[in-house]
């Protein structure tokens, strides 16, 4: 940076492209009145989620040079010949020899290196195609997906053919391995980015790996399917399933706007109108948790309506962060607060009635106030609860607090670690060595469920009202109830 101060003119500019060192010297600058920008990598539209993730694109008229057309430009030159690059090459390595590339790269005697792969290479996942990650798969060659309206039917007693569709860090960390707890067979695992969805299907025994959902969730070698995507993407995918007759879990939300919600419902009738019964769940896996399941069976005991108060120290996200965008993630209620929503109506064991919702009011400093709201749900039996959705708490406190009231008694579980009964006759405790938010019990439940052709464990009407609960809460804190 000292010789480019050098080298300029007087209010010259320098610009920085990459990174280096900023130890900038003021009297370089000041002498000579020079300006010094940092360049952002590929373009204006880097690090912008509504350009990168959304499609938003900027107005031509205003800015030339935007990441994708700066990546169109380049293409294009390298198309017409007029960018020559194989002079940077200085050797290329087989796949496997690819050790002994990175050595002689480790070297800095070459400017650049490239690795080839076979042109059919079955390890190699490209253009949607499937390819077999099994040792029997791989023996028989790649596999393909043939679309079809119909599943060919599962033979009476065996284990089911399940399909993922995202491998994300929580479908990754937490549905695959459940998913692989059970009696399931895993087929295909579909990830945008195939080399991520290869390596995780290889590690959890997927017979094949893929890019192409339609294409998996048509196979007609597959009874069900698992969809851990981006919550703007579970309803299209939710209801081609449904058309093609495969049993569904997918990761909350069911949808994130009434529109979907309202041709996932249709979908499902038609289903069932072609003689098709459905198992279609949601991970509202809290449902499943031990304690939870305890607290229920104490429940069951009185016919006295109850009050919950459940209390969510949720934590910040930024602004900027998918969920919270109405067109992707839905929002925080929607996307996250409808578990505590299911909790509620699962042990309230009655219909919601009417929903209230509040939320923040405005401030200096507060960017996003939907995720500070409390949710107040009236059940049929004269029972209500809250929901306290706070995200600007401390990660200090822990995350979920449940309380119970009924019959001049008190239940309170804390974080999934801690169930505590006041004053309940015949029940004082029941706490856990770790944590236990009832993720593998729920994805047992759904397997166990397919296998042995029974209805859904989670009745399909209370999915949709748990959802269009939801959807009138963000419109209570809104003004528009």
């Amino acid at each position: 940076v000292h010789q480019a101060a050098q080298m300029c003119r007087q209010r010259g500019r320098i610009v920085l492209v990459g990174v280096i060192g900023l130890e900038l010297s003021r009297a370089d600058f000041y002498e000579k009145e020079l300006s010094f920008q940092v360049s952002c990598s590929y373009g204006p539209g880097r690090y912008d989620p509504s350009y990168e993730e959304e499609g938003h694109d900027y107005p031509v008229g205003f800015v030339r040079w935007t990441e994708q057309r700066n990546f169109e430009a380049v293409l294009d030159q390298l198309a017409a010949g007029h960018l020559a690059t194989d002079s940077l090459v200085s050797e290329r390595f087989a796949i496997g020899d690819a050790a002994r590339g990175y050595e002689v790269l480790a070297s800095g005697s070459p400017l650049a290196i490239v690795l080839q792969y076979p042109a059919d290479d079955a390890a190699t996942v490209a253009g949607g195609r499937v390819v077999a990650l099994s040792p029997a798969a791989l023996s028989a060659g790649p596999a393909t997906a043939q679309a079809t309206p119909l599943a060919t039917p599962m033979p009476p007693g065996a284990a089911p053919r399940v399909s993922v569709i995202g491998a994300g860090n929580y479908a990754a960390q937490v549905l695959i391995p459940a998913l692989a707890a059970t009696e399931a067979r895993l087929h295909t695992l579909v990830s945008a980015a195939g080399v991520s969805g290869t390596r995780t299907g290889r590690k959890h025994g997927f017979a094949a790996a893929a890019t192409d959902a339609a294409a998996a969730i048509a196979a007609p070698d597959v009874d069900a399917v698992v969809i851990a995507t981006r919550h703007d993407t579970h309803a299209e995918l939710v209801i081609q399933a449904l058309t093609a007759r495969k049993h569904v879990f997918v990761e909350k939300p069911l949808a994130i706007n009434r529109l979907e919600l309202d041709a996932i419902v249709a979908a499902h009738g038609i289903a069932e109108a072609g003689g098709f019964r459905p198992v279609v769940m949601v991970g509202f896996n809290r449902r499943y948790a031990p304690q939870v399941i305890r607290i229920r069976q104490l429940l069951a005991a009185t016919a006295e309506p109850k009050v919950f108060v459940m209390t969510v120290n949720a934590g910040e996200i930024p602004p900027e962060h998918w969920t919270q965008s109405d067109t992707v993630g839905g929002g925080r209620i929607i996307g996250e607060g409808c578990h505590f929503v299911d909790l509620l109506r699962f042990l309230a064991g009655s219909p919601i009635r009417r929903t209230h919702a509040v939320r923040m009011g405005p401030a200096p400093g507060i960017a996003v106030r939907d995720d500070k709201a409390t949710i107040t749900l009236e059940f049929e039996d004269g029972s209500f609860g809250t929901v306290h959705y706070l995200a600007n708490g401390h990660r200090s406190l822990p995350k979920e607090r449940l309380e119970v009231f009924c019959r001049g008694a008190v239940l309170q579980l804390d974080n999934f670690r801690r169930l505590t009964g006041f004053g309940w006759p015949g029940f004082s405790k029941l706490n856990l060595w770790k944590q236990d938010k009832g993720n593998e019990a729920c994805m047992a439940a759904f397997v166990a469920a397919v296998a042995a052709g029974e209805p859904s464990p989670m009745p399909f009407s209370e999915l949709v009202e748990v959802t269009r609960a939801t959807f009138d809460a963000v419109e209570a804190m809104h003004g528009r109830s």
